[in-house]
């Protein structure tokens, strides 16, 4: 193959390459746009916390907008042969990747400090989970993440006797969120006012005698789940930082290729 032809190839690779990113990225911002104004009808829907659909809109709606910047990058630079932009969107993948490399080595080195934290945070919820009024986003988030684990408390259910309302009720309520729905026999009385349909298990619940929860803590069943989907999670990360790497070759490539044609910029614009 030619030099020109090779030329061709290449900027026309990642013109269609990165014209599926900008739309891809256009649709993660839209999308995170719905949720963040639908949270309701999501949050009924799937059944999780107000606070987790805003977290998870602002995530789609970051992705989806530095989706779209690459994209734009790309596809213009490539095909208008424009060497400054395919700088800049060389200089963007180049930052991505370093990142991500650096997140994934803080994350290991420093994983028993981010075990500590976040076995104090998760204790502080509990402790502090109220008997009466609304509940707030962190309350409502530990209660999706129970129900969804299947799992109560972050060491076992005994973590849950340190809370006040716990406490001062002499143990005769227990989280709704924690209940074993093999376990019944028991009627769910909700004592917590929650902002959530019936059909949501939040609040606290009467106990008639032992407490129908599920025994083991949160943190055994999120490693369990980590371990259980490590290979997914370390493909995922590799596959993209592959996938970085090849872009950022091609944009190098024919940034080098294409000449100094710097007034390219003004012809186009």
């Amino acid at each position: 193959m030619s030099h020109k032809g090779c030329l061709s190839v290449t900027k026309y690779f990642l013109f269609i390459f990165n014209v599926f990113f900008f739309i891809l990225g256009s649709l993660l911002f839209s999308f995170g746009l719905w949720i963040l104004f639908d949270q309701n009808s999501f949050a009924t829907t799937l059944g999780s916390s107000v606070f987790a659909l805003k977290i998870w809109s602002y995530i789609f709606s970051g992705v989806g907008i530095l989706t779209m910047l690459m994209g734009f990058l790309g596809c213009l630079g490539s095909l208008k042969e424009v060497k400054c932009m395919l700088g800049f969107y060389f200089a963007f993948l180049l930052l991505l990747f370093v990142a991500q490399i650096a997140i994934g080595i803080l994350v290991y080195t420093q994983r028993d400090t981010i075990h500590a934290r976040v076995r104090v945070y998760v204790g502080e919820i509990i402790q502090n989970y109220k008997l009466n009024g609304s509940l707030t986003d962190k309350e409502e988030s530990w209660d999706v993440v129970q129900e969804q684990f299947q799992c109560c408390g972050w060491n076992s259910y005994v973590d849950w006797r340190e809370n006040h309302a716990v406490a001062s009720n002499g143990s005769s309520i227990y989280p709704c969120s924690c209940r074993n729905l093999s376990q019944t026999g028991q009627p769910l009385t909700n004592h917590t006012e929650t902002r959530k349909p019936p059909e949501r298990a939040e609040g606290f619940c009467v106990a008639q005698g032992e407490w129908p929860v599920y025994k083991d803590g949160c943190m055994a069943n999120v490693q369990n789940w980590l371990a259980n989907n490590i290979i997914t999670i370390v493909g995922l990360c590799l596959g993209i930082a592959l996938m970085e790497l090849f872009l950022m070759t091609l944009s190098m490539f024919l940034c080098k290729t294409i000449g100094p044609n710097y007034d390219k910029l003004a012809r186009y614009s």
